[in-house]
Order: structure tokens, then C-alpha cells, then sequence
């Protein structure tokens, strides 16, 4: 049984609702993003780094919610005036909520929480951000390659030219 059945103050009945709600967003969400990507251009870079900011930020707050905006800010490498404009984004898109905690390290008792909506968009953000990774690394993977046979050609040259030297001083 879900642990907030037993803090919810609600009936059983109630609380499995609330679950069952909160995996059909779940499913929307995905379907939605999916439909959304099968029908959208190219993302701008801007939008993609964009996007890679909102999955690192959300990825950051699943695994440590009571970190303080100068902690994100840290571990994310970027100014915390930044990170406090992303987050306000994701609040208003309703992916991440603020919500009061006693026991938070944090000087002002509060944490961080994805939504569930943030918990789906999450997941489709970590399938998108996976599928551009492989794809930079293998453009990366083949830029290598290239440079490797380039160095091996240049030295190969450079050889040659060196003993076509060597021979005609002789």
C-alpha cells in the first residue's frame, strides 16, 4: 500500500482514487508529449538546452528535494538567479511544487517535490535527452574516426616525405 494512504487522512477507497488519477495524468502526459513529438519540427537550440536544463533541474529535485536554490545552483553550474527562473517555470507549468517540511536541512523548512505531472514529464524528458545524447555521441564517435584516419594519413605523407628527402640529398 502507497505510505500516503497512511498520512493522507483519507479513506482507502479515497486514497487508491487519488492514485488512480494521478497514473492516468501519468499516461496522458506521456501519450501527450509522444503525439506532441511525432508532430513537432526540429526543437531549436535554444529550446533544447532549454529542456536539458528542466530534466537536469528535475532529476537534481527527485533524488534530493530539500537541497537548498545555491546547492542546485552549484551542483547544476549555473548562477542561482537562473536556476530561480527555471524553477518559477516549472511551479507554473505545475511540475514541481514548494511544500513545507520540518525535517528539511534546509534553513526554511521546505522541499522541493515533483508533481506527478513533473514525474511524467520527467520521463518522456529523460527518453528525449537520452535519444539526443546517443545521438551527439555517435556524431562524436564518427568525428573521431575521421581524425584518426586523418592523423594516420598525415603521418604516413609526412614519412614518405621524408625519405623522398633523405634520398635525394644522398
Amino acid at each position: 500500500m502507497p505510505a500516503d494512504c497512511y498520512t493522507a487522512g483519507g479513506s482507502l477507497p479515497d486514497c487508491f482514487n487519488r492514485q488512480r488519477r494521478s497514473t492516468q495524468l501519468i499516461n496522458k502526459t506521456i501519450n501527450s508529449n509522444i503525439n506532441q513529438d511525432s508532430q513537432a519540427q526540429a526543437p531549436s537550440r535554444q529550446s533544447k538546452i532549454q529542456e536539458d536544463t528542466y530534466f537536469r533541474v528535475m532529476r537534481l529535485l527527485e533524488a534530493n528535494p530539500d537541497l537548498t536554490q545555491r546547492e542546485l545552483a552549484e551542483r547544476l553550474g549555473v548562477s542561482v538567479g537562473g536556476l530561480n527562473y527555471c524553477l518559477k517555470a516549472l511551479m507554473e507549468k505545475g511540475l514541481v511544487k514548494m511544500q513545507n517540511f520540518s525535517q528539511s536541512k534546509n534553513k526554511f523548512g521546505y522541499v522541493y517535490v515533483l508533481t506527478p505531472r513533473g514525474i511524467a514529464e520527467k520521463a518522456a524528458l529523460t527518453g528525449k535527452f537520452l535519444k539526443r545524447k546517443m545521438e551527439e555521441y555517435e556524431a562524436l564517435r564518427v568525428e573521431i574516426e575521421a581524425l584518426k584516419n586523418e592523423a594516420i594519413l598525415t603521418n604516413m605523407t609526412s614519412a614518405e616525405n621524408l625519405d623522398t628527402i633523405k634520398h635525394t640529398e644522398s
